[in-house]
């Protein structure tokens, strides 16, 4: 009945630290993943926006030609 105890108490404590030591490696690994997405995502906005900006001044280009011509 000891033993099993025991086991089952060294294994909880094997599988702590090494929970612990999984966090240490993958916390900023997570982080920098996170702020890779961010960084993707904020140039797809300026794009979408330059896009956007570029759609609309265009549009209005063609509808002053029209009304002078």
């Amino acid at each position: 009945m000891l033993r099993s105890v025991s086991l089952l108490a060294g294994t909880a404590v094997v599988g702590l630290v090494a929970l612990k030591l999984l966090g240490l490696l993958l916390l900023p690994l997570l982080g920098m993943v996170f702020g890779f997405v961010m960084f993707v995502f904020k140039i797809a906005l300026i794009a979408g926006l330059a896009y956007l900006a570029y759609k609309l001044f265009t549009g209005w280009g063609r509808e002053r030609g029209s009304e002078a011509s």
